[in-house]
């Protein structure tokens, strides 16, 4: 059987830039974006899911050139194209990091940080705790097949092609950040004005009795206080993940233009 060029450019046109986009996604997605996953196990994952999905693809309907402009400039959007998909998920767990952090400074755990495997910064315990529980929960409810799905329906929303994603899925994304500290200020707003209630106590009794010393007995009390409001406000812990998880597949959808 005698090969031909044209079938080999025809075949890497239908694998390579699928590749490229599923790569883009697992470079910034949840969990499989961090520093603690190898680069290798990061490419041979997106080279399983590409070789699965790819005959079910649309043809793609340009021509594969590896030096040429138009060929740069495609590679370059399913890039983009990936990255988008997978900031979204990034920004859904990162909310609950944000709400860690505010509980760590507010209950005083802020100067206990431990080293982010995802990110090789320093963070909260509380913060790292809450990121780890959002990534369990970001598994448990099946996110990463999500995930999958939706770069698979974005070859039919968003063509192989020099386009890349329109201006208002851009701009979308970009005020879409804002609901990753709404949520994670909602999430512990309860524990923030129960600590607020106790400094504001704390305050009074200084003022009535001035010889008591406030670092003293206010910090081990409100230390102690605020486990334990974290404890009575962890059970509310999937509802908020849920719901931020679901403001993220309706970005997801928009990005799409509706094809979910």
């Amino acid at each position: 059987m005698d090969v031909t060029l044209d079938v080999i450019l025809s075949w890497m046109a239908q694998h390579y830039w699928p590749l490229v986009r599923v790569a883009g996604m697992f470079s910034t997605m949840a969990l499989l974006s961090g520093r603690s996953v190898p680069v290798r196990i990061k490419l041979a994952v997106a080279l399983a899911i590409t070789l699965g999905i790819a005959p079910a693809l649309p043809p793609v309907q340009y021509t594969f050139e590896t030096v040429s402009l138009l060929g740069m400039l495609i590679t370059a959007q399913q890039v983009l194209i990936g990255m988008i998909l997978g900031i979204v998920s990034l920004m859904v767990v990162h909310t609950f990091a944000v709400a860690g952090q505010i509980l760590g400074m507010q209950i005083g755990l802020g100067f206990a940080a431990m080293v982010d495997p995802s990110s090789g910064q320093q963070v909260p315990v509380i913060a790292q705790f809450y990121l780890m529980l959002a990534s369990l929960i970001f598994l448990a409810l099946d996110g990463h097949l999500m995930m999958v799905r939706v770069v698979v329906m974005s070859f039919d929303a968003i063509p192989i092609g020099p386009r890349g994603p329109d201006a208002d899925a851009m701009y979308y994304i970009a005020t879409w950040g804002s609901w990753m500290f709404a949520a994670g200020m909602t999430f512990a707003l309860s524990a923030v004005v129960s600590i607020l209630v106790m400094n504001l106590a704390f305050g009074v009794m200084t003022r009535a009795a001035p010889q008591l010393n406030i670092f003293s007995i206010g910090f081990p009390i409100k230390l102690v206080s605020g486990l334990l409001v974290l404890w009575l406000t962890i059970g509310n812990f999937v509802q908020h993940f849920e719901a931020q998880w679901n403001r993220g597949l309706d970005a997801l959808c928009f990005i799409l233009s509706g094809q979910c």
